[in-house]
């Protein structure tokens, strides 16, 4: 088993595209007309147009964070910045080892950014 696509809600849909453009460095796959399809690796992340899709419920942002592993941080997190993204951690060394920043894009989803050289997959900790 494997994840293949996550989605994300968007309430400003031409405004969520020009941030996840930015911020990744990709255009985004725009085959179906309400959703932003972003190839990451083997994973999409799906932006959700939620005024099409889902136009009886409220919205709501993703309840936790995304993560994302780059080997370019500093760069994404410039990108980040001036894609008008609410930085609510810059970059730091975590206690479990990652280099990472959080950040919250345009409609408040929780996302995070990690050195691809420094990822904490859960194996071999020292307290583990």
């Amino acid at each position: 088993m494997r994840v293949f696509r996550i989605a994300i809600p968007s309430s400003q849909h031409d405004e969520a595209r020009a941030f996840y453009e930015h911020v990744l460095g990709m255009p985004a796959d725009d085959t179906v007309p309400s959703r932003l399809y972003f190839h990451c690796g083997d994973v999409i992340v799906a932006v959700i147009d939620w005024t099409i899709e889902a136009r009886d419920a409220a919205f709501q942002t993703t309840p936790d964070d995304l993560y994302f592993a780059t080997d370019e941080l500093d760069a994404v997190y410039e990108r980040a910045v001036q894609a008008g993204a609410q930085i609510t951690s810059a970059i730091e060394q975590r206690a479990w080892g990652e280099r990472s920043f959080y950040c919250c894009d345009l409609d408040g989803n929780k996302l995070c950014f990690v050195d691809d050289s420094t990822l904490f997959v859960g194996r071999g900790a020292p307290w583990a």
